[in-house]
C-alpha cells in the first residue's frame, strides 16, 4: 500500500536535536499511512546510531546512509528513494507539530504542491509571534508566487519546508536540489512555482523552525556570497527566454539577490574586495532583469565600479536618517 506521506529527514551532526525532530514525526496524531526516510549525511557524532536506534524500534523509518554530499543531495536521495504520494521536507535540528499529517491530508485534492504556515523558535528564549496565516485555493503556483513572494515575512516565502510537493508533480519536472549549492531553496523554489499548476495555501502552523548559532543557514562565508551570484545566474538563465509569464517579480527577485552581496552584512564578510563577485556575475542577465529605476541605476554603479555603489549606499543611509 502507497503512504499517503514520504517525511525527508536529512541529518548531519545533530545528535543533540534528532530525537526531537524524529519524535515530532512518529507522535503525529494521524491514523493514515506513511514513512520517514533518514539520509544520514556522513554524521561523524551519535546521529547514526540514533537513527539506527528508531529504524529497528519503527517499522516506518528507513535510514539511508550516504558519505556527506551536502544538504541538497541529501533531499535528492530521499527524492529518490520516497515511495508516498506527497513529500514533506524536514530538517533535523528542526520539528513539526502533532496536528501536522492530520490537517494535511484532509486537504489534499490533487494539488501540485500545499503550501502552510510555520514559526521561529529561538534557543534563547526569544518568544516570537508566527507571520499571518494565509488562505487561497484554486491558485496556480505562478499566481501564488506573483502574489506572496515579496510579502515582508519573518519566515521567507523562498523556504521549502513551508510547502508539502507531490511526488510525482517532483520527479516529472525534475525538480532536483542543485548539488554543493547555499541558498538552494532560492532556485527550488521560483521553479516549483512556475510548473505548478494547482496549488492550495491553508494558514495552519505546522513548521517549527529552530534558530540555533553555527547552523548552517546562520554562518556567513565567501562561499555562502558566491553561490547566491550562482543563484541568481541559474534563475536568469531559466526565466529570461520564458514568453509566457509575467516576469516582473521574479525579475525583481533576481535583481534584488545580485546587488544584494554589495550590500552589509554580505559586504564586510568581502573585505572592499569584489573581484570574486565581479567574475561571477553574468552582467548581461543582471541588466536584464533590472527593470526597476532602482535596480537600473544601482545596476550602472556596480557595473563602472564597486567603489561608486559604496558612495550610494552612503548618500542613500544619510538621507534615511
Amino acid at each position: 500500500m502507497q503512504p499517503q506521506f514520504s517525511i525527508i529527514i536529512p541529518v548531519y551532526n545533530v545528535e543533540q536535536y534528532l530525537r526531537e525532530c524524529l519524535n515530532s514525526v512518529l507522535n503525529q496524531e494521524f491514523d493514515g499511512t506513511y514513512e520517514v526516510i533518514c539520509v544520514n549525511d556522513g554524521s561523524t557524532d551519535g546521529s547514526l546510531d540514533i537513527l539506527k536506534e528508531y529504524a529497528e524500534k519503527y517499522a516506518v523509518v528507513r535510514v539511508i546512509n550516504q558519505e556527506n554530499k551536502g544538504l541538497s543531495e541529501a533531499r535528492n536521495a530521499g527524492i529518490k528513494n520516497a515511495t508516498g504520494e506527497y513529500i514533506f521536507f524536514l530538517d533535523s535540528d528542526d520539528w513539526i507539530e502533532l496536528n501536522t499529517l492530520k490537517i494535511l491530508s484532509k486537504n489534499i485534492s490533487g494539488e501540485d504542491f500545499i503550501a502552510f504556515n510555520g514559526r521561529r523558535h529561538f534557543e534563547d528564549g526569544t518568544i516570537e509571534e508566527p507571520d499571518k496565516g494565509i488562505t487561497e485555493t484554486n491558485l496556480s503556483g505562478w499566481d501564488y508566487y506573483n502574489k506572496y513572494a515579496l510579502v515582508s515575512r519573518k519566515f521567507h516565502f523562498v523556504c521549502v519546508v513551508l510547502r508539502l510537493y507531490k511526488r510525482t508533480f517532483l520527479i516529472e519536472n525534475d525538480l532536483f536540489f542543485e548539488s554543493g549549492l547555499y541558498h538552494e531553496d532560492n532556485l527550488f523554489t521560483p521553479l516549483a512555482c512556475y510548473y505548478a499548476k494547482k496549488i492550495r495555501v491553508i494558514p495552519d502552523v505546522f513548521y517549527v523552525y529552530r534558530i540555533r548559532g553555527g547552523s548552517i543557514s546562520q554562518t556567513a562565508n565567501l562561499k555562502r556570497i558566491t553561490d547566491i551570484i550562482l543563484v541568481a545566474n541559474k534563475l536568469s538563465e531559466f526565466f529570461i527566454p520564458k514568453k509566457d509569464i509575467d516576469k516582473t517579480v521574479v525579475y525583481r527577485e533576481i535583481a534584488g539577490e545580485y546587488f544584494s552581496v554589495f550590500m552589509s552584512p554580505k559586504a564586510e564578510v568581502l573585505e572592499g574586495d569584489f573581484t570574486e563577485v565581479n567574475r561571477l556575475i553574468n552582467w548581461e542577465s543582471y541588466k536584464a532583469v533590472s527593470i526597476y529605476p532602482r535596480h537600473k541605476r544601482i545596476y550602472k554603479l556596480i557595473k563602472a565600479h564597486p567603489v561608486f555603489f559604496k558612495i550610494y549606499l552612503k548618500i542613500e543611509e544619510f538621507i534615511k536618517r
